[in-house]
């Protein structure tokens, strides 16, 4: 009797634990809009981030060899947006509609991206970067609310494992986008 209650009890925990994994929740719809939309923002604001980055590299947009700088700028310059708007952001995350505001936001990184197009046809570096600051913008504000609107979608037992899904989402993104920015600007 041990030996057969001690197995049954391991697949008994075993089916538990299935059933409760956090991956079950990208199949719901409380989780799965906003898992990929935050997904596809983060890989394509790294693939534009590493495309550019790259294009600054080896001289594609600018003549002159002192390309560190620039890549610097650009690397400095997505990420200023954290510093400077996540209170602000925090704040109207805690003060306004979540899903309203996420449309909104969503909505500006359309016209960002619209920007981004333009900037590129006209082979502008001064409006790159501007597009490349703004998309830090934009992310900055999109980062507050993800995870702000996850307790009014997901149920308190499932929080952790909902933050942890939106977290793993979001580096997977990073990752891939800055791999394809790479090769699609190489």
């Amino acid at each position: 009797m041990g030996e057969t209650a001690r197995r049954e009890s391991q697949a008994s925990r075993a089916s538990s634990a299935a059933s409760t994994s956090q991956f079950r929740l990208l199949a719901t719809n409380r989780l799965e809009p906003l898992f990929l939309t935050q997904f596809l923002g983060a890989f394509n604001d790294n693939l534009f981030k590493q495309a550019f980055i790259v294009m600054l590299t080896f001289g594609a947009l600018i003549a002159n060899g002192n390309s560190a700088i620039y890549v610097n700028l650009a690397a400095g310059l997505f990420v200023l947006p954290f510093f400077l708007f996540s209170a602000v952001a925090g704040t109207l995350a805690d003060t306004y509609e979540k899903s309203r505001l996420i449309r909104f936001v969503k909505l500006g990184e359309v016209a960002i991206a619209t920007l981004a197009g333009i900037a590129l046809y006209l082979e502008s570096v001064a409006a790159l970067f501007g597009v490349l600051f703004l998309l830090g913008v934009q992310s900055t504000f999109f980062g507050q609310l993800k995870y702000a609107i996850l307790p009014q979608h997901l149920h308190a037992s499932d929080l952790v494992g909902g933050n942890a899904v939106v977290q793993m989402g979001t580096f997977v993104a990073i990752l891939l986008g800055t791999i394809a920015g790479g090769v699609e600007a190489g």
